[in-house]
């Protein structure tokens, strides 16, 4: 089989190249064209621009469950759907053997015991607060490439990293009965002021991360560790309809048009398609689809096995023999612990979860706001809209015009965001831009204003203040705003 791939050299990482997916016909470009055009008329709303999820856009009333309503044009018929999805993605699982077989086979080393532990109302997750246990943050662990053969499966994208040889690719904080959990996650802090113009100031919290009380004896001396929160869950089902090809159209990886922005795809192989593709999900971009996310979901932070991931110990490595020996819940039909049509129904929640519509659009101040998110260069990498494809899997949304405030690339975001650990095609510096809708609603869904990678931001201005390397201009353009404009700026974040 011949792949459609070239070899490249950036700073010392191989990653691959692919040849772009087909594009549009030419009336649709046309037409795409001029709606996706960049906004330069600041006094009034754009067209739509309410409706974040285009026809999809909930209208439901912006509370505490603003991110867990189904997108607002799927029939009567497909709303039932959404809702046994949802009864899955909250059902408590236990460990195996058990009465309940459609809910036994948890572990046996675990984060959670449902999709919904993390991602409570189906938001975004937060570090541990002091004393207390993480459930909605993990750390990914990982080593370097020990051998040529390993270097080489790494540079040929079979495996995005080297898991840590007894911990395996993340460590899991708690354990089902017989079985030791494999440690803690301990985090110290140090503090950075940032000074603003007008002579304010801002403290930020600068994380330090390690493994507490581990389980199976010391860690590997070389493991990297990446904390990650749980994102949000709303409108991935949209992101997953934008043609590749638009995604890829905004790539700049040696910045030809010398900007100082230079977003990379993240390519990651597609067993399914048996082709490198567009990685679109999690903070590094690692997985193309919602299905292969919510299979790795599943599989690491639960312990269940699917016919995606379909070993039933999950993350257990062969160090933890008792992991690996313990009762596993597979359905004797299909042999895994998520059976089939469990796992599509989880799957067709999650692409269906609707983005809320956006708040105050016409504000004085929310579009002053705007203004100075493009014109400090935000949109070079939250670029404001796309419109999905006509042929999109799911039909409710083909076609939409939709507003999620990411380009979905890598960018190197500095030295202050890095983790230092490799990912695919991402390095230690490289993170996937974050979509921003809903981001306005954080707090009020999540009950906490936590942001970033691993939460560390307590506040909007915060997160922007840590951004640094393609997004250092931005930053900088952020700090030397006046009090009142740095309050635009943020009344428009929070609208979204």
């Amino acid at each position: 089989m011949t792949l459609p791939f070239a070899w490249g050299l950036v700073a010392g990482l191989v990653y691959l190249s692919v040849e772009p997916a087909a594009a549009r016909d030419a009336a649709d470009a046309v037409r795409v064209a001029e709606v996706t055009r960049p906004a330069t008329d600041f006094s009034v709303p754009e067209a739509f621009e309410r409706n974040a999820g285009g026809a999809a856009t909930s209208l439901a009333t912006p509370n505490a469950n603003a991110f867990s309503h189904p997108s607002a044009n799927l029939s009567f018929e497909r709303q039932l759907d959404f809702h046994v999805g949802n009864g899955i993605f909250r059902k408590l699982w236990v460990s195996a053997p058990a009465s309940t077989k459609s809910s036994d086979g948890l572990g046996p080393l675990h984060n959670a015991r449902s999709c919904q532990s993390c991602h409570i109302k189906d938001g975004r997750g937060r570090p541990p607060r002091e004393g207390e246990r993480a459930v909605s943050m993990l750390l990914a662990l990982s080593v370097p490439p020990r051998s040529d053969d390993e270097g080489q499966r790494l540079a040929e994208g079979r495996a995005r990293v080297m898991a840590e040889p007894v911990y395996g690719a993340q460590l899991q904080n708690y354990s089902v009965q017989g079985v030791s959990a494999e440690g803690r996650i301990g985090i110290a802090h140090e503090e950075r002021s940032v000074s603003l113009s007008g002579g304010a100031s801002v403290r930020l919290l600068h994380p330090r991360y390690s493994v507490l009380d581990p389980g199976y004896g010391p860690l590997d001396p070389e493991v990297m560790l990446s904390p990650r929160v749980a994102p949000q869950m709303i409108g991935m089902g949209l992101i997953e309809a934008i043609p590749e090809a638009d995604i890829l159209a905004l790539a700049d990886p040696d910045d030809e048009d010398g900007d100082g922005i230079s977003g990379r795809a993240s390519r990651v192989w597609s067993a399914e398609e048996e082709r490198f593709v567009l990685g679109r999900f999690g903070w590094k971009a690692g997985a193309a689809t919602v299905a292969e996310q919510t299979a790795r979901a599943f599989s690491g932070d639960i312990g269940l096995s699917s016919h995606r991931a379909p070993a039933p110990w999950g993350d257990c490595t062969p160090a933890q023999t008792r992991c690996r020996e313990a009762p596993h819940g597979r359905d004797p039909a299909e042999g895994v612990e998520v059976p089939e049509r469990m796992f599509d129904a989880v799957v067709f929640y999650s692409r269906h979860l609707a983005v809320p519509a956006r708040r105050e659009v016409g504000n004085i101040a929310v579009l002053e706001g705007k203004r100075l998110f493009y014109s400090a260069g935000c949109t070079g990498c939250h670029r404001p809209k796309f419109v999905t494809a006509r042929d999109a899997d799911q039909p409710e949304h083909a076609f939409q015009l939709v507003w999620p405030y990411s380009d979905f690339l890598l960018h190197d975001m500095g030295e202050g965001l890095a983790d230092h650990r490799p990912e695919g095609s991402a390095s230690g510096r490289e993170w996937r831009t974050a979509p921003l809708w809903g981001i306005g609603l954080t707090e009020q869904v999540s009950g906490h204003s936590r942001f970033l990678h691993d939460g560390r931001a307590r506040g909007l201005l915060e997160a922007v203040l840590w951004h640094g390397g393609e997004a250092e201009a931005a930053r900088e353009a952020v700090v030397g705003m006046s009090d009142g404009e740095r309050a635009a700026l943020l009344a428009f974040l929070h609208s979204l």
